[in-house]
């Protein structure tokens, strides 16, 4: 058996892991010894110099060391469970508290030793720690890596301990380690200072000191980041060698388009249509990103390079990630070409069975030009003739499968992407790395800017009778709710209730429309209709209406339980509105009891740029989510964070960048350690990651 076969071996065949055990570790997602081994520890714990109680302070985080004395639960007024544990040192007592958790009282036995962690709180003259972390120490058998030093704190599941994974780390690093053979070229180590891997692993583990944990974190980091970019690196230079379909620029009706469009280009525009048409003019295929604040003007570009395609005789393809979305664009075509003679149509999941049936023989026979429509474009039977476009608006919202789905549906077409949500420089040198990235940074002539306000519930009153007052004024509004109906959160005002209550009391000489997913599709488009003409005044609505609608009389956003959303849905949210010449005001209503919450409704008080939203959001959420294979096809980033770590991002992309510009990278001997850790972690990837 090969190293990499040892390492690439399941866990269950370690000491002390049998069928049950596996289960349990699949859950943190290791299956193999290599996950094993950079299952990085969350936090350390200096057991070398444990306080005794009497030293603690309250107010601070402490790790206890103690005997325990007694415990006693006991049910409290509405049924709430409190578990109480006692203690105790030669210096003093503390007492660990849990609520609701009746069942951890089977785990302390008087006599035995426990290690606490937690916020240390004084109650009259006793010490607390409430919901603390916990270890009971049994034995001495292997104290030695449960005390006395460093001990790393792993992330956990139900039924799985501190000391049988620091065990079974500990064994495997002993029997395994000198399998691991180093992943990048030593010159590359040499130039960015990095200890060895073996050494890395054991100190990322069980660090001889803190500093040494830092020197094993920054190689471990860069191992992964520099694999990462390569990869990145790697799916870009395929890219360019494919053929694709050289599209010729300024053709009749792109250029009928723009002539007839009844408002100039911004600048922005103007120059992302050049950068758009540059590559589809070339012989490659297109892989373009467009990102843009919300209102920017990214479909008179989408619009643009489908008219560029049809201009040659191709089709054209846009995937919008909702009925509404692909329903908006559908009515922006008509509207702003709807005097070419283009042929286009809209493809819905609900459309009937015989006109969908005649529209996809239309579309088969090369009679459509360009289809618009949701996920309903990539299932089976959606065959186009000549496609020479596929554009995926809010690409975030779907997998990278689904868009591989459409790119197959032609040979080698031009992709382009486009997304409303501003993604932060950290991020676009990693998820998007590989494609051309194109920004649209200034908005139409004539936006007003948002008045953005944070209220409480006690002035939700206040704020009803405000949106009247614009009505009274000829302008129209939104009310936004998280949730559809009562039976999700008793909590929380759901969308349904909410529309009934309002319509009977403060709007019930006002046409209230109500809107959400669950809707049919023709009857969320009646009551869409209903509010486009202002026969509805007041629109309410869930997220459903995120992004696409576009409503220039709509001058109000009302969010209540404005902080259950993200910032980057309240963002798009707010961008429904502030689309004319008027005046614009939007409302949060939120009570929030986490930091996190405060911090989201108080950056949205301070400003509108996109980009700095997108920033702030990232900083608050961290980047896993953007991670994932689901979205791009990559592996997760599970060691480094692409925001602390940035500086050693940077470093990592342009080492990759310089080894894939190497004459003998596919033959130098001192490269086969890495071609080989790169087909191992890639293998099978790359019919998905060649999508943008």
């Amino acid at each position: 058996m090969t190293d990499q076969d040892l390492l690439n071996s399941s866990v269950q065949y370690i000491k002390g892991v049998g069928p049950k055990r596996l289960e349990l570790l699949s859950r943190l997602g290791i299956q193999t010894v290599r996950d094993l081994l950079y299952l990085v520890p969350r936090r350390y714990e200096d057991r070398s110099r444990l306080n005794p109680i009497s030293h603690v302070i309250a107010g601070r985080f402490e790790t206890i060391k103690g005997n325990i004395l007694a415990k006693g639960k006991r049910r409290v007024k509405g049924g709430l469970w409190i578990l109480q544990v006692a203690v105790g040192d030669d210096t003093g007592v503390v007492h660990a508290v849990w609520f609701n958790q009746p069942y951890l009282a089977d785990k302390f036995t008087a006599g035995c030793e426990v290690i606490l962690y937690g916020k240390v709180q004084l109650y009259g003259k006793k010490l607390q720690i409430q919901n603390p972390e916990y270890e009971l120490l049994e034995g001495d058998e292997t104290d030695l890596i449960h005390l006395g030093k460093i001990v790393p704190i792993y992330p956990l599941t139900e039924n799985l301990n501190q000391r049988f994974l620091r065990t079974i780390i500990k064994h495997t690093l002993d029997t395994q380690l000198d399998h691991l053979s180093e992943q990048i070229p030593a010159d590359i180590a040499r130039r960015h200072c990095l200890i060895g891997l073996k050494e890395a692993l054991l100190n990322i583990h069980f660090p001889a000191s803190m500093q040494l944990q830092q020197e094993a974190y920054r190689r471990l980091v860069f191992d992964e980041f520099f694999l990462f970019q390569l990869a990145i690196a790697v799916k870009k230079a395929r890219a360019a060698h494919l053929k694709g379909i050289a599209h010729t620029a300024n053709g009749p009706a792109f250029t009928r388009f723009i002539q007839k469009l009844p408002f100039s280009l911004t600048g922005a525009q103007s120059r992302v249509v050049r950068e758009v048409q540059n590559d589809m003019s070339a012989p490659r295929p297109m892989n373009r990103l467009i990102q843009g604040d919300v209102g920017c003007g990214k479909t008179v570009v989408a619009v643009a390079a489908l008219l560029t395609a049809v201009d040659g005789g191709y089709q054209g393809a846009l995937m919008a990630p909702t009925e509404v979305l692909a329903e908006q664009h559908y009515r922006n075509f008509r509207k702003l070409a709807g005097n070419l003679p283009v042929r286009f149509a809209l493809l819905s999941g609900e459309k009937k069975k015989n006109a969908r049936a005649e529209l996809l023989a239309d579309l088969k026979e090369g009679k459509i030009d360009i289809l618009i429509g949701t996920h309903a474009l990539i299932e089976e039977g959606v065959a186009f003739k000549r496609l020479g476009i596929a554009v995926i608006d809010e690409q975030h919202k779907f997998g990278v499968a689904q868009r591989a789905l459409l790119k197959g549906k032609g040979e080698t077409p031009d992709v382009l992407v486009m997304t409303a949500t501003p993604i932060p420089r950290t991020l676009s040198l990693t998820v998007y790395g590989d494609l051309d990235v194109s920004v649209i940074d200034e908005l139409p002539p004539g936006r007003q800017k948002v008045h953005t306000y944070w209220i409480g519930k006690n002035k939700l009153a206040d704020a009803y009778g405000f949106i009247r007052k614009q009505i009274a004024g000829g302008r129209q509004a939104y009310i936004i709710y998280p949730v559809i109906d009562e039976s999700v959160s008793g909590e929380l005002k759901a969308a349904v209730k909410m529309a009934e209550h309002l319509q009977k009391t403060f709007f019930k000489d006002i046409a209230v429309g109500l809107v959400h997913g669950r809707l049919k599709s023709d009857q969320r488009e009646e009551i869409m209709r209903g509010f486009y003409r202002n026969d509805i005044k007041v629109l309410i609505s869930t997220t459903v209406i995120e992004v696409g609608i576009d409503v220039a009389n709509a001058t109000v956003m009302l969010v209540e339980n404005a902080e259950r959303f993200g910032l980057a849905q309240l963002h798009q949210l707010r961008g429904r509105i502030a689309r004319s010449n008027y005046m614009a005001y939007c409302i949060l209503e939120g009570n929030p009891k986490t930091e996190e919450g405060v911090r989201r409704l108080r950056i949205m008080k301070e400003t509108a740029d996109g980009f700095r939203i997108a920033e702030e959001d990232l900083a608050i959420r961290g980047p896993g989510e953007f991670f994932g294979e689901r979205q791009h096809g990559m592996p997760d980033i599970k060691i480094g964070n692409i925001v602390a770590d940035f500086g050693i991002m940077q470093a990592a992309r342009a080492e990759a960048e310089e080894i894939l510009n190497r004459e003998d990278l596919k033959t130098s001997e001192d490269l086969e350690p890495l071609r080989k850790t790169f087909r191992e972690r890639f293998r099978g990837k790359f019919n998905l990651i060649s999508v943008g």
